[in-house]
This record gives structure tokens, C-alpha cells and sequence, in this order.
């Protein structure tokens, strides 16, 4: 883990500590329990509000994940019905052509030659008359064939006047199948567009994974700051404790100590009262001594 705590500042106190340092060297000792917690407790707040700033923008990044995917899935739904509108006019144009196809094999159109064959084939033959010298078999062959071309070219002029209706439906069913290229031609932009808004999704909840790997790291370092700043105040109040401990030890000693000057106080002065009593002349310091007591 990067940017570790500094071991070397951190301050430490034994049970041996406790029981043989002086009063002046725990003092010295709880100051620096005291302000070492301090700093690491800042440290600790300083990295739990890297983290919480870590955890925020991860937060902003999965929100903007969540947008992208609605739209993809929003977009994704209206390319879903112009699929279905797509599918069904191609049915329906199909459905047509296949009239259409019908129509044409019950009126042969598909069968024998065009007008424009049969018209160039009766201008060839007449051409062929009017310029070849023929003999009347051959003439008469040629005549008759030319007449049946004709024929041929009469009934399929009366053919393709039955075929207004052939001509709407083919209309009809182009016009349905152009409309479902721009129902396809929907379907490929948005379909684009969904598959743009699921990368940026992918992409989004790929930066919100990396930053909060960032903020788990920066928990940790949190953890480690809290954890050092609470074990020196754990120290820092039992030097505190030993200190409260010393002090009243020394106060019970102060007292034990005056207590035993005034019982020694109070024997000199029982020992000069006695010698008052005895008639011996006292000094003034004496006398002190006895008003001192209260024997005088």
C-alpha cells in the first residue's frame, strides 16, 4: 500500500514504561501520545475524505452507467417495433408480388415473346417481301406467317390491356416495400445508436470499478491512520491513568508526611507544656510552639 503510515514517528509505552519512568518523563511521554493520535487522527480524516470523494464519484459514474443503459434499452425496444413493422409490410409486399406473379402466369404474360420481338420479327418479314423475288409457294408461305405474327401480336397487346390491375398491385407492393427499407433503415441507425450507448455504459461502469478500487485502497489507508490514532490514545490514557496514579500517591505521601510533622509537633509541645508546668521559664519560640498546639 502506497503512502504508509511513517512507523518511525509513531509513539509507543510498556507496562516497564509505566511502572519506572518519572513523573516529569510520562508527562513528557502523554505529550507525545498526544499529539502524534492528533496527527494521525487528521491523517485519518483526511483519508476518509479522499475516500468519501472516491466513493461519490463512483457513484456518479454507476448513475451515468444506468442512464446509458436505459437509453440502450429504451432504443433497443424501438428498434424491436420497427423490426416488426419491417417483417410485417415485407409479408405484406411479398404477399402481392406473388400476386402479381400469379396474375401474369393466369395471363401468360411470362409466355411467348414481347411486343417489340414481335413487331421487329412482322417488320423483318415484310421487309423480306417487299425485297426477296419469290416464288407464290414460298410468297404464300411467307404471307401466311406474317399473318400469324400478326395474330400473335394482336393477342398480346389485348394481354397486356388486362394488366392495370397487375400494374397497381406491383405499384402497391413497391410502394409497402420501400416504406419497410425505412422502417430497416430505422432499425440500422438505432440499432447504432443502442450499441454507442452500451459502449459508453461497458465504459462507465469500467472507470466506476477502477475508482472504487481507489477508494477501497483509501478505506484501508483510513483503517490504518484510525487504528494507529486509536492505539496511541489507548497509551495516551494510560499515562494519563499512571500520572492520576503518581499524583495521588504523592498527595497520600504529602499528607502522611504532615501528619507525622504534627504528631511530632504536638509531643514537643506536650514535652514544653510539661516543662512549663515544672516551672521552667519558656522562650518565645516555645511559647509559639505552644499556641501553635493549642496547649496554650
Amino acid at each position: 500500500m502506497t503512502d504508509s503510515i511513517d512507523q518511525s514517528k509513531n509513539v509507543s509505552v510498556s507496562e516497564e514504561d509505566l511502572e519506572n519512568k518519572s513523573k516529569g518523563e510520562l508527562i513528557k511521554l502523554a505529550g507525545q501520545l498526544r499529539d502524534r493520535r492528533n496527527d494521525l487522527n487528521q491523517m485519518a480524516s483526511e483519508r476518509a475524505s479522499k475516500r468519501d470523494d472516491l466513493n461519490a464519484k463512483t457513484r456518479e459514474k454507476v448513475d451515468e452507467a444506468q442512464e446509458h443503459r436505459e437509453k440502450r434499452d429504451e432504443l433497443n425496444e424501438k428498434v424491436q417495433e420497427h423490426k416488426e413493422s419491417r417483417n410485417e409490410l415485407n409479408a405484406e409486399a411479398n404477399e402481392l408480388f406473388e400476386e402479381v406473379e400469379q396474375k401474369k402466369e393466369e395471363l401468360e404474360l411470362n409466355e411467348g415473346k414481347s411486343v417489340d420481338q414481335l413487331e421487329e420479327e412482322i417488320e423483318d418479314l415484310e421487309f423480306k417481301q417487299q425485297t426477296e423475288v419469290l416464288d407464290s409457294e414460298e410468297e404464300q408461305e411467307l404471307i401466311e406467317k406474317i399473318e400469324n405474327k400478326r395474330e400473335q401480336l394482336a393477342e398480346r397487346k389485348e394481354k397486356l390491356e388486362q394488366t392495370d390491375d397487375v400494374d397497381e398491385l406491383k405499384a402497391e407492393a413497391q410502394e409497402i416495400r420501400s416504406e419497410a427499407s425505412q422502417h430497416h433503415q430505422k432499425v440500422t441507425e438505432l440499432a447504432d445508436e443502442a450499441q454507442e450507448h452500451h459502449n459508453q455504459m461497458i465504459e462507465a461502469y469500467r472507470e466506476a470499478d477502477e475508482i472504487r478500487d481507489e477508494a477501497d485502497e483509501m478505506h484501508e489507508k483510513f483503517v490504518e491512520a484510525q487504528e494507529a490514532a486509536d492505539q496511541h490514545h489507548e497509551d495516551f490514557v494510560r499515562v494519563q491513568k499512571r500520572l492520576r496514579e503518581l499524583d495521588k500517591k504523592e498527595e497520600e505521601e504529602e499528607r502522611s508526611r504532615r501528619e507525622e510533622e504534627k504528631e511530632a509537633a504536638r509531643e514537643e509541645a506536650e514535652e514544653i507544656y510539661q516543662q512549663f508546668k515544672d516551672g521552667e521559664t519558656l522562650d518565645t519560640e516555645d511559647l509559639m510552639k505552644l499556641q501553635k498546639t493549642g496547649l496554650l
